[in-house]
C-alpha cells in the first residue's frame, strides 16, 4: 500500500508590529500532525528577526479591508522576501535558510517517521530480559498441558538461569550462544534429589525447548533473525526398551498376586504398550471390536498426540 505523505510545506512569512513601522519574520508551516491533535495544525516558528525596508508586489494583494489595502511582499526565483536594505535582505536569507532546514525535517519525518519508530522499538525489544520472556511463554503455550511437558519448561528455565543468571537479554542472543547453552545441556546436572548430569536424550528435548523458545520470540517481534531455524538440535541417543517375550507373559499371566487388578493392568499394559497413566484415563468409548480384534482410538496424555492401537483380543 502506498504511503500517505503530509506534504508539509514551511513558508517564510512577515506580521506587522503593532507598535512600529516593522515586520517580524517567521516560519509558518501546514499541514503539521501534532501528539493529541485530531487534526492538522498551523505551526508558527518565530526568528527573532524583524525588517523594516519590505518591497511589497502590487499585483498581489493581501489582508484588505474598508480602511487600508495591504499587499503581499516581492520574492524572488527562490521565495526569498525582497528588501530595500541590504540588513535587511540578510536577515531574509537567513529565514529563507532556516525555512530550508525546517522542510527537510518535515519532508524526511514523513518518509522515515515509521521505520525510525520500528527501528527504536526493536531497539527496546531487545534490551528484554529473555529469562523473564521464556518464563511468560511456558505459562502461554502450557497452561493447560500435561505435567511432564510443564515440568520440562520449568527445568529448561531453571538451566538457563543456571547458565547465564538471571538476566539475559536478547541483543546478547546468537549463534555463538546457543552453542554455548547447547553443550552446557550436554553436561547439565540433573535435578532434585538425582545425581550425576541428565542424559543426552534428555539434553535434546530441553535444547528443542529452547528453539521453541527462540521460534517464537522471532514470531514476537524480540529477534530478527529466526535462530532457531539455523540452530542443529541435539541428536538423541537410540534408547534400550525392555520388554517380555511372550513365555514370559504367561508366566506372568499364571504367577499370582494379591491385588488382581494390579495384575490385570499390567498384562493390559504390556500387550497394548499403553502408560499406566492412558490406561487410567482409557474409557469404553475408546475401544472398538473387529473380529478378534480391538483397536484403540484416544489422544496421549504425554504427547497430546492421536494414535490407532491394535491388539489381539488376549489383551482384554
Amino acid at each position: 500500500m502506498r504511503k500517505e505523505l503530509d506534504n508539509t510545506k514551511a513558508t517564510v512569512r512577515l506580521r506587522k508590529s503593532a507598535y512600529r513601522k516593522e515586520w517580524y519574520l517567521y516560519i509558518e508551516s501546514y499541514p503539521v500532525r501534532v501528539a493529541g491533535k485530531g487534526s492538522p495544525q498551523r505551526v508558527r516558528e518565530y526568528l527573532n528577526r524583524t525588517i523594516t525596508t519590505p518591497i511589497w508586489d502590487k499585483s498581489r494583494t493581501a489582508r484588505t479591508t474598508e480602511a487600508t489595502q495591504t499587499f503581499k511582499p516581492k520574492r524572488d526565483l527562490n521565495g526569498i522576501i525582497l528588501c530595500k536594505s541590504e540588513i535587511d535582505q540578510e536577515a531574509c536569507i537567513y529565514a529563507d535558510s532556516v525555512r530550508k532546514l525546517r522542510q527537510r525535517e518535515y519532508d524526511n519525518a514523513s518518509l522515515y517517521s515509521d521505520t525510525e519508530t520500528e527501528q527504536k522499538e526493536q531497539k527496546e525489544r531487545l534490551q528484554q530480559n529473555f529469562i523473564k520472556y521464556f518464563d511468560k511463554v511456558a505459562d502461554k503455550r502450557h497452561r493447560n498441558s500435561s505435567v511432564s511437558i510443564q515440568t520440562n519448561w520449568e527445568r529448561v528455565h531453571s538451566l538457563l538461569k543456571m547458565f547465564a543468571g538471571d538476566t539475559l537479554l536478547f541483543s546478547q542472543i546468537d549463534n555463538r550462544l546457543a552453542e554455548d547453552f547447547k553443550f552446557f545441556l550436554l553436561s547439565a546436572p540433573c535435578g532434585g534429589s538425582k545425581k550425576g548430569t541428565i542424559s543426552r536424550n534428555t539434553a535434546s528435548t530441553y535444547f528443542s525447548i529452547f528453539k521453541a523458545a527462540l521460534k517464537q520470540a522471532f514470531i514476537d517481534g524480540y529477534l530478527t533473525i529466526d535462530l532457531s531455524a539455523k540452530i542443529k538440535g541435539i541428536q538423541e541417543q537410540e534408547s534400550r526398551r525392555e520388554y517380555l517375550t511372550l513365555d514370559e507373559l504367561n508366566k506372568l499371566a499364571n504367577t499370582p498376586c494379591e491385588r488382581d487388578v494390579l495384575k490385570r493392568a499390567a498384562l493390559f499394559s504390556a500387550l497394548t504398550g499403553l502408560r499406566h497413566c492412558d490406561i487410567q484415563k482409557l474409557k469404553w468409548d475408546e475401544i472398538a471390536i473387529e473380529g478378534n480384534q480391538a483397536k484403540l482410538l484416544f489422544t496421549q496424555k504425554k504427547s497430546k498426540r492421536g494414535r490407532v492401537y491394535a491388539y489381539f483380543g488376549a489383551g482384554f
